[in-house]
């Protein structure tokens, strides 16, 4: 069991996460873990610590911890993208499962456990894409909803404007985004503990995401829960104790391959993203990093070995320092499951 430490931001008003192709019509409802990682980077050098933080996450040999992308989260329900090995379960006649983006951590334990699923005991929030458990009343119908806020860009040399809408995610009240830092050790944990919640305070205070010149990403305090990962996370009897072996690995973040990394690509099941963005440096503001595809969330990964990853330099040519997109994954090991399949069942990889 490794330290670890889960944040919950609590959004107070509209937050904008771009999509990958950059509309401004739509907004995603998940926070990537690589953006994460720049987000506490850019916190880490407002607080002195930009030199000590590369060197612990991208010089080391082993980074100090890793990082899991932000889900939402409603009231107490901490909901995830699930395996892609084991979601969607079996059609039922009244629950349209596939329709669900996002589920709670309750129900994973279930399909890792291979219990069958009631359907009677889940509802579908079809706007939010999240399965909550129907037995619960709870703050919201959902921890969020889309909306388009009407904007006007405005040329002040020509004097020409040009009106268009902005997504946004707008949050119920007990509605928010969770992640999580896992520590390599008991003694990163304690060199990197306090930065790490300094770093996170001062992200809720600043804003994450987009639009937060107009005071969107905000969020009030955090809340902080410590933890012990993966046991008090996921605590299934099928996940595997012996996280040093090979097998089935489920993706909470984002995930570049490194040359090592032993993926048994056609016996995996997963999706990519290809992530692009812009630079916010004083030396070079907006100019676009280079794009790399990416493992997505939620991806199962059969491997000989746990997965190692890779921080790769997305600067413009040119530039004159590294601008670094986070591709090392925070997974956890499920048991073979995706391993032992015949070819052309559930395990089939997907580009």
């Amino acid at each position: 069991m490794l330290p670890a430490l889960v944040v919950r931001f609590r959004p107070a008003g509209p937050w904008r996460i771009g999509p990958d192709d950059g509309a401004r019509d739509a907004a995603e409802a998940l926070y990537h873990s690589d953006s994460l990682f720049s987000a506490l980077t850019h916190a880490m050098a407002r607080l002195g610590l930009l030199r000590q933080w590369l060197e612990a996450m991208v010089e080391a040999e082993s980074p100090a911890l890793l990082l899991s992308s932000c889900f939402p989260y409603l009231d107490e329900v901490h909901l995830v993208v699930p395996p892609a090995t084991l979601w969607p379960p079996p059609p039922s006649p009244r629950l349209r499962w596939e329709g669900a983006r996002f589920v709670p951590l309750s129900l994973v334990n279930d399909l890792l456990a291979e219990r069958p699923l009631d359907d009677n005991a889940w509802r579908l929030d079809g706007p939010s894409q999240c399965l909550l458990p129907a037995d619960i009343k709870f703050s919201a119908p959902g921890p969020f909803r889309l909306a388009r806020r009407r904007r006007v860009a405005v040329d002040r040399l020509a004097g020409h404007t040009e009106p268009h809408e902005m997504a946004c995610l707008e949050f119920a009240d007990g509605g928010g985004l969770w992640g999580m830092a896992v520590f390599r050790d008991e003694a990163s944990c304690s060199r990197w503990m306090q930065p790490l919640r300094g770093a996170f305070q001062m992200l809720a205070d600043s804003g994450l995401g987009g639009e937060r010149s107009h005071g969107w990403g905000h969020s009030r305090a955090p809340d902080f829960i410590e933890i012990e990962w993966p046991d008090t996370l996921l605590a299934a009897p099928a996940i595997e104790a012996d996280h040093d072996a090979g097998g089935a690995y489920w993706l909470l973040s984002l995930f570049v391959p490194a040359p090592a990394d032993a993926v048994d690509w056609p016996r995996s099941r997963f999706s990519l993203l290809e992530r692009g963005g812009r630079v916010e440096s004083s030396r070079g503001w907006g100019l676009r990093k280079k794009l790399l595809r990416m493992v997505a969330e939620g991806s199962v990964l059969c491997a000989s070995r746990p997965l190692q990853g890779a921080t790769k330099n997305v600067a413009p040519d040119g530039f004159p320092h590294p601008v670094y997109r986070f591709g090392l994954p925070l997974a956890l090991r499920i048991g073979p499951l995706a391993a032992e399949k015949p070819a052309g069942e559930r395990a089939t990889g997907v580009a």
